[in-house]
């Protein structure tokens, strides 16, 4: 058992990039797990890895050697997978990531929840607005409110959600209200954007009579963080473009307006992906049959008012 943990942090430490992360997500320390690269080194002879002060890259040993070790490491997860679907009692850990805002209050809030349902799955969440690449990061299953470009991952939809137009109603006395996708263009208001690197929001997606028309958009803040927008468009700093279910409390209580009703977002699809490896693992499956129930539930919960 010892060499195939040995194996698990070599192949952590490939994909990851450091020792650190790499310990942090095995949840050992740094030092720990650099023993374990050590014996894993001394057991075949050979160096694995170029070594920086930062970053560690597989030396073409390395490479040749992450190649069988992944294998191996699926090989030993879908065995696993296939006994607990016999026993009845599904254990491990599930690695699961969705967006900020979305994912604290509804994926991470409801995790306390499914474990004391299975109390033999660990469930690893990690938050983030940015894309993540499932497979490189060894992601099991991702919530992602938007377009899926990755056509090896699986992808289980669970629902369209509605989004508006936003702003504060001390931005719009001060600004004017918008009343087409004309008045966004040109800097004539302040549009909040939600970007990083790689991010692919420089354009809002509104129907019209005519159909869906592409508005580029600019402004003069913008940010990973899409609650970071939300408090700055409560601020009264521009317009912010968000899923309705998020900023509903706001609306109900007159922090924000809904502006441009005739000319609405496009909705935007919330789903979950996972690789294909994961189809027959029952954690992952009752985990996203759970999650998607609760998803449907507490979006339309927010809109009703009942959250």
């Amino acid at each position: 058992m010892a060499y195939l943990d040995n194996i698990a942090v070599f192949v952590r430490v490939v994909e990851l990039g450091n020792l650190s992360s790499a310990g942090r997500d095995m949840r050992i320390s740094p030092a720990v797990a650099s023993n374990r690269i050590a014996e894993l080194e001394k057991h075949l002879g050979v160096r694995l890895f170029n070594r920086t002060t930062r970053q560690l890259t597989p030396t073409e040993h390395g490479r040749v050697f992450y190649d069988g070790a992944k294998k191996v490491l699926d090989a030993v997860a879908g065995a696993e997978a296939s006994v607990s679907a016999l026993s009845g009692h599904p254990r491990g850990a599930i690695r699961v990531t969705a967006p900020l805002g979305f994912g604290r209050r509804i994926i991470a809030s409801g995790i306390p929840e499914f474990r004391d349902l299975y109390p033999e799955i660990d469930v690893r969440l990690r938050l983030s607005d940015h894309d993540v690449d499932i497979l490189k990061e060894s992601i099991d299953i991702a919530f992602v409110l938007g377009t899926l470009e990755d056509s090896s991952l699986r992808l289980r939809s669970i629902m369209d959600i509605e989004r508006v137009l936003v702003a504060a109603p001390a931005y719009l006395a001060k600004r004017g209200e918008p009343k087409e996708p004309a008045d966004l263009t040109a800097r004539k208001h302040d549009c909040l954007l939600l970007r990083y690197p790689g991010s692919r929001e420089h354009c809002w997606h509104l129907q019209t009579p005519q159909g869906a028309k592409k508005v580029e958009i600019e402004g003069p803040f913008d940010s990973d963080d899409g609650d970071v927008l939300t408090g700055w468009a409560i601020a009264g700093r521009g317009i912010v473009c968000k899923p309705r279910f998020d900023v509903e409390p706001f609306i109900r209580d007159g922090r924000l307006k809904i502006i441009m009703a005739d000319f609405p977002p496009a909705p935007i699809k919330l789903a979950a992906v996972y690789p294909h490896r994961e189809f027959q693992d029952p954690k992952i499956r009752l985990f996203l049959d759970f999650m998607a129930e609760r998803c449907l539930r507490m979006v339309r919960s927010a809109l009703s008012g009942k959250a």
